[in-house]
């Protein structure tokens, strides 16, 4: 009679990282979902078009994991309007609904442009 041996396994409790905890210390990350959902691009650095790394005018929300003050642009090329992400807790969210799908360059300290705004109502 043969006996069957069984080989037990553990069980691993690690699982791949979900929403806004996918974006890495020391980076800025655009997500193209709400709550950090979606496709996601990660930056250190000034970024002038968004088109190159398939977010223009996709981001929906996002988390600045820097200790730099990032500014949002309208346009490619650091043109039209910005709006600022802090960094530290503060700097993790979604985008006003005005402003979701709308940025199109990203600038690492600033000095930053005339403000977009905040739209009326969701201030």
């Amino acid at each position: 009679m043969a006996a069957a041996a069984a080989t037990v396994l553990p069980v691993s409790t690690a699982h791949a990282a979900d929403g806004y905890d996918r974006c890495p210390d020391g980076y800025y990350c655009m997500f193209s979902g709400l709550d950090g959902t979606g496709d996601m691009i990660k930056l250190r650095g000034n970024t002038p078009d968004l088109a190159a790394l398939g977010m223009n005018d996709r981001a929906k929300s996002d988390w600045n994991r820097t200790a730099s003050t990032i500014y949002l642009w309208s346009d490619a090329h650091y043109s039209g309007c910005t709006a600022v992400t802090s960094s530290g807790p503060t700097g993790k969210g979604n985008f006003f609904p005005t402003y979701q799908n709308f940025f199109s360059s990203v600038q690492f300290d600033g000095p930053g442009g005339p403000s977009c705004g905040t739209p009326p109502g969701e201030g």
